[in-house]
């Protein structure tokens, strides 16, 4: 978990800074933030990371703890991820990022061992909520090909490069002098090197035979004792692994040209059978042909059946385009597996965890590049578990994501019932395997939800409360839409190369339930919640004609002087000048100088549409082209329930949507919006100059690489500044960045206050437009809703980025709702749920301010006092940088103003912490109520974090537990005559092998070792500083607690001692008690 360091703290929005850096002014004359009582203070927040979740990215490596019921996941960039049950987690980062090659799980002690590509190895503690690292050791002369540690042993095999074989204790992490040189292994059977070092593993029967496989096609049976090879064996083509039946008496290897190979342990002149398992085998008798590597293989037995052989890889070279598959051999039958990504590793999850015993193979989890998959061997056909994990977050690349916390309670359980529906069928009854762990007591109370937009044009809802993640439901949004069936009938009037159904933005509000989307081919689709299915027999479709011909802003320095305006008409200079079109379309294809005209990018479906409960859809608007120009794409959205309004705003101006109606009430230029209080000088243009051909296209993809830098300043998608905002730096055009709805005093002169929709820009203006809305809901269907032009509030420097409403008191003002109703249930029951919540108006008396606007842009943060327009608090965000995301949010102690900037980036929340993160993170970061945040730090993973430090406080106890004490299964009965005859196990005491005495010391060269911040050198080179003598102490108390604990052991056994000499000696005595001195 990384560390952030906090550098400013401002203690509250109406605090006035000194600093020139803040540069916080007061209005001279205005004493409104004095009003106010500042609740917030620095001691308030808190920024640490709390969980992560989805998909571990460019996983590596995998292991299970058979006994704990825990499953480890390593990653390429040094990630560790851990899995228990359903909702206990946990993730972890080796600092040098390097790839984990292997896991080695200490079954049933809380520990795990990670060997990285750096050739480091770790040893973490698993027995506390967040694991640490004891001990690392780190090599410095070889590179680290293959760990292994037996079970319930301390000591742990590392072959190499070279081919040798090192031991190292892992209770100490000290490398043992006993070393198997790879010369001594293969001695003169082998002319050349035999490579690296593939495989190790003890002979179940034995622990004193270690076999051990060489890259070439070279395994040797080493005997540990006397330090000689028992047996070697030799085949032409290269080892990818090896696998032991549980009798030790046969072994199984899978080598490069698709074969399996079974020895014989006493028959190493020649394999006792070779089989290809997808060779096509020729009738003449002759070899088969050669097939794919198989890259592992696991040979698995059980009491009442026939072994099972499981494989991955080993296809015929024909098979061109196959998918990735895994083989599972029983008996006679052989089933194949196909896989929806290329296999990393798999294990066989068994009954015992005594290698000697009858393994009884009951699943076996297949870790793919891009998800992991459970089957059930138990069940015909091996079907697979279904994944309780949050492991397809990145089953369509996100592309946009917002976070709601608080929510309303009854939102979750109906999402759920909607989307119990969608489930798939034909996942095995039993129970998830992978159990471990319990889950963390101080749980949070309210509910939270996150919600996903994606490439494919698909919605997620996930339940995000309790640090947990688990998904609600998924809206299809691409139904609406003819899709092509080939690239041939691909519409040419496409924006976008890939993903035309791609989400860029959404607006949802939780209490009336109603979504809106808008997607990158210039699309808005308006969606109500139903628990009734419905067939809709046509598409609601409006047609909006966006045109501007106005370009080139100058913006002046705020609170500079402003120059004087100059206007220049656009073609839509009148609000009504774009006239909605029906849906079919009859609009014309083509202008009248040959270019395309009044055309979306999309072909609405014209069939009758089935639409499952859960979200619907109300209405389709979509953006046409003009005059051959493509539509831009929509930078700002915003839905509000009570007024039955949604408005979206662009690089060509804004429009105002009575969805209720099915009209447009407002399509005007940024420019038209001002009036004739325009402060901008603008720069008239020839009508043609940035207008693209007609077929032309703009480029953007989804799919992301581990490499991609997704700069801040450079997004063929989306400007980076905002997940709204469309790149247009380049034609320096005044967009509509941010909307907003609201109940407030618009105007200087009012005294009620009325619906009015607050709109930022990308030139930091902020105006106000003021709406009337009929106040019944019959009238509101039959008259339309009247518009009209408060002009400019206030200036900012950079892009508006967020606008709220606060009352009197300082308190955040929602907008107004309306509670949700069943459009499609019974009249009587849509008229007892229906009704409006107001957001409770502010009144004042003439010449009296009665509520505050925040606005945040890209630089900046004010405060204005409504309806005066006085600003009370300005603070200078950031001078070098740019805010990314903002938003005002509710704290338990009060409201502030969160920030997420470019400086490394840093975060603030009225401060400044830097946050080192993934690039990819500007487009998805969201803040929500409560001091949550989340942002994707990789394409499949999603990190939350908080801001608040009354979460920092009770994250330990929110956090789930991965060790539980559990006592592990009895070893197997080695029977009467095993144990008479000495045919069962025979046990090695391998201290007296690979000890200091017999043994000696290893070249303190070969490897380094580094105390782990968990172990307890770590905790005292740590324990510095305020917090040192406390940290001393408690080390103190722990030593003094593990000594008392020696002890009281010692002292049991002193006892257990003296019992058992006092029982010898009145043995004794009693045996000689009546005897005479001389028959002694």
């Amino acid at each position: 978990m990384k560390k952030f360091n906090i550098r400013k703290v401002l203690d509250g929005l109406t605090a006035v800074s000194s600093s020139s850096s803040s540069s916080a002014a007061l209005q001279p004359g205005n004493r409104e933030n004095d009003v106010i009582q500042e609740t917030l203070q620095s001691e308030h927040f808190q920024l640490c990371k709390t969980v992560r979740h989805g998909f571990p990215y460019q996983p590596s490596a995998m292991a299970f703890d058979p006994v704990q019921k825990i499953l480890a996941i390593g990653t390429q960039n040094g990630a560790l991820r851990l899995f228990g049950r359903a909702g206990v987690e946990c993730y972890c980062q080796h600092e040098s990022g390097s790839a984990v090659i292997q896991l080695q799980f200490l079954v049933n002690e809380g520990a795990l061992v990670t060997a990285l590509a750096d050739d480091s190895l770790h040893l973490w503690n698993l027995r506390q909520k967040i694991p640490a690292i004891l001990h690392s050791l780190k090599f410095s002369r070889e590179r680290i090909t293959f760990c292994h540690l037996p079970f319930q042993s301390k000591w742990l095999y590392i072959g190499t490069e070279r081919g040798n074989i090192h031991i190292v204790n892992v209770e100490s992490f000290s490398l043992s002098g006993y070393v198997i040189m790879w010369n001594k292994a293969i001695e003169l059977s082998s002319k050349t090197h035999p490579g690296p070092v593939v495989h190790i593993s003890d002979n179940p029967m034995d622990e004193g035979k270690l076999l051990i496989g060489f890259e070439c096609g070279f395994v040797v049976l080493w005997d540990l004792k006397s330090k000689k090879a028992d047996y070697r064996y030799s085949y032409d083509e290269a080892i990818h692994s090896v696998a032991w039946h549980h009798e030790g008496k046969l072994f199984v290897c899978s080598h490069s040209d698709g074969t399996l190979t079974t020895w014989n342990v006493r028959s190493p002149a020649k394999p006792a059978q070779i089989i290809t398992p997808h060779g096509k085998q020729p009738k003449d008798g002759k070899k088969p042909e050669p097939c794919k590597p198989i890259l592992k293989v696991e040979y698995k037995t059980a009491r009442a059946g026939e072994p099972f052989m499981i494989l991955s890889g080993g296809l015929s070279y024909d098979t061109v385009g196959r998918r990735a598959c895994l083989t599972v051999m029983h008996g006679k039958s052989t089933a194949v597996l196909e896989m929806d990504y290329p296999i990393v590793d798999f294990l066989a999850l068994c009954e015992t965890p005594y290698p000697n015993d009858y393994q009884e193979p009951y699943a076996v989890v297949v870790l793919l590049e891009k998800d992991l998959v459970v089957i059930d061997l138990a069940q015909p056909g091996y079907p697979s578990f279904e994944n309780p994990y949050p492991l397809t977050i990145h089953e369509s690349p996100v592309t946009c994501c917002e976070y709601f916390a608080d929510c309303p309670a009854e939102l979750i359980p109906a999402l759920y019932s909607v989307g119990s529906r969608q489930k798939r069928q034909g996942y095995s009854k039993k129970k998830w395997p992978i159990s471990g762990g319990n889950w963390g007591q101080g749980a949070q109370s309210y509910p939270e939800i996150i919600i996903t937009g994606h490439a494919d044009g698909s919605v997620k809802f996930w339940d995000a409360s309790a640090l947990m993640l688990q998904v609600l439901y998924k809206l299809k949004t691409a139904k609406v839409f003819e899709k092509a069936r080939n690239k041939e009938e691909k519409p040419s009037t496409d924006i976008v190369d890939e993903d035309p159904f791609a989400i860029q933005s959404l607006a949802w509000c939780p209490e009336s339930r109603l979504l809106c989307v808008a997607g990158v081919s210039a699309h808005v689709i308006v969606y109500r919640f139903s628990k009734q299915e419905i067939t809709t027999e046509e598409v609601q479709l409006l047609e909006v004609r966006m045109q501007c011909e106005l370009n080139e802003v100058d913006s002046p320095d705020v609170g500079g002087d402003q120059a004087s305006a100059v206007t220049t008409p656009g073609a839509s200079s009148s609000p009504q000048s774009s006239v909605p079109q029906t849906h079919p379309s009859t609009s014309s294809n083509n202008s009248s100088d040959g270019l395309r005209d009044n055309v979306p990018c999309l072909r609405v479906r014209n069939t009758p549409l089935k639409q499952s409960p859960g979200y619907q859809v109300e209405l389709v608007i979509q953006l046409v082209w003009v005059s051959g120009e493509p539509p831009q794409q929509i930078t700002s959205l915003a839905v509000n329930s009570a007024y039955g309004l949604v408005a979206f705003g662009n690089g060509n101006g804004l429009a105002v949507v009575d969805y209720l109606q099915k009209t447009l009430l407002l399509n005007m230029g940024t420019a038209e919006l001002y009036g004739s209080s325009d402060p901008h000088q603008r720069q008239p243009r020839s009508p043609r100059k940035a207008r693209q051909p007609s077929g032309a296209k703009m480029s953007r993809k989804f799919s992301m690489t581990a490499d991609q830098k997704d700069d801040a300043r450079d997004n063929s998608f989306s400007r980076s500044r905002s997940s709204s905002v469309a790149s247009i730096d380049k034609e320096s055009r005044e967009v509509i960045s941010s909307l907003h709805f609201c109940d407030c005093l618009s105007r200087k002169c009012e005294v009620t206050a009325v619906a009015s929709l607050w709109l930022g820009t990308s030139v930091g203006t902020m105006l106000a437009i003021s709406l009337s809305v009929p106040s019944t809901p019959e009238l509101r269907l039959q008259q339309s809703v009247g518009i009209s032009f408060c002009g400019s509030v206030v200036r900012l420097k950079g892009g508006i980025m967020r606008m709220a409403l606060m009352d009197s008191t300082g308190s955040l003002q929602p907008p107004a709702y309306e509670c949700w109703y069943d459009l499609n249930a019974p009249e009587e029951e849509k008229e007892r749920t229906r009704r409006r919540r107001p957001a409770s108006p502010p009144s004042t008396q003439e010449n009296q301010d009665s509520h505050y606007a925040v606005v945040c842009s890209e630089k900046q943060a004010k405060v204005v006092a409504m309806p005066s327009q006085n600003c009370v608090f300005e603070h200078n965000i950031t001078e070098n940088s740019f805010v990314l995301r903002a938003d005002v949010v509710v704290m338990p102690a009060g409201i502030c103003i969160a920030c997420f900037c470019t400086v490394n980036p840093c975060l603030q929340c009225n401060y400044c912490a830097e946050a080192q993160t993934w690039n990819g993170s500007s487009r998805t970061f969201c803040f929500s109520n409560l001091g949550q945040a989340l942002y994707l730090t990789s394409p499949t993973e999603i990190q939350r974090l908080t801001y608040s430090q009354e979460t920092c406080d009770n994250l330990q106890e929110m956090l789930g537990e991965l060790f539980t004490p559990v006592e592990t299964p009895e070893a197997p009965n080695r029977g009467f005559f095993k144990g008479l005859f000495g045919g069962g196990a025979q046990s090695l005491d391998r201290e007296d092998l690979f000890g200091e005495l017999a043994a000696g010391k290893a070249s303190r060269s070969l490897a380094q070792h580094i105390p782990g911040p968990g172990s307890m050198e770590g905790m005292k080179g740590a324990a510095s500083g305020v917090v040192g003598e406390l940290a001393r102490a408690r080390i103190a108390l722990d030593e003094r607690g593990q000594k008392l604990g020696e002890l009281e052991e010692r002292t049991a056994a002193m006892m257990a001692s003296a019992d058992s000499f006092s029982k010898h000696a009145h043995d004794v005595m009693l045996k000689y008690k009546d005897k005479k001195w001389y028959q002694l």
